[in-house]
């Protein structure tokens, strides 16, 4: 379940549950994911998530429930998996040491892009005429530049183009990123007329 409400807001959330008297032990820790954009994790952003907590009143045997405001900043280049821990944020109880709370970094899908490590792959859709004699490629970056990529080469299923440096920032230097690889989804025609064929044989085949 995400923790941010539509407008990008907090959501109330609560964690754990309070304990009867005993040895003193922890709370399993609590894990929840952190959805976030291509776009949180090429710039960077802060988070900052609202949770409901029981805390110990001072007669040490009552509890009350509190909002308390944990606040995540997202370093450019971090992966999916990555686990941010808050120790001792849970509920608090008698005899029971609070729980800590993880998140974890999970990607949300992209509409252009899929994230491969530090590099990004963007698939580019071409007719089959322009695989064969080359065009130029149009790619909207996640920082709002438009790139045009020349494509020279004869584009088969198989090829892709590497873009140097146009991919995510790594993580322990933002300043160098990976690289934009475009792949090619190839349009072949469905049908083509006698004289088209006749002059693609003469063309490829002779």
């Amino acid at each position: 379940a995400e923790f941010f409400a539509e407008d990008g807001s907090e959501l109330i959330l609560p964690f754990g549950g309070l304990r009867g008297r005993g040895a003193v032990k922890q709370d399993p820790p609590v894990v929840r994911d952190l959805y976030l954009s291509l776009e949180d994790l090429f710039y960077g952003c802060t988070k900052k998530i609202k949770i409901s907590r029981r805390v110990m009143n001072e007669d040490g045997q009552t509890s009350t429930i509190r909002d308390k405001i944990l606040t995540i900043d997202v370093q450019p280049g971090w992966k999916q998996g990555t686990r941010i821990t808050f120790e001792k944020e849970g509920d608090q109880g008698p005899n029971v040491i609070p729980a800590d709370i993880t998140f974890v970094v999970q990607e949300k899908l992209h509409p252009r892009f899929k994230r491969d490590n530090d590099n990004l792959t963007y698939v580019a859709t071409i007719p089959l005429g322009k695989a064969l004699i080359g065009c130029v490629v149009e790619v909207r970056t996640l920082d709002g530049r438009l790139l045009n990529i020349p494509i020279n080469d004869i584009v088969d299923p198989k090829y892709c183009k590497v873009v140097p440096g146009e991919g995510m920032p790594l993580p322990q230097d933002p300043r160098r990123k990976g690289d934009l690889l475009i792949y090619f989804n190839i349009c072949f025609p469905k049908k083509l007329p006698h004289d088209k064929k006749m002059l693609l044989k003469s063309a490829l085949l002779s």
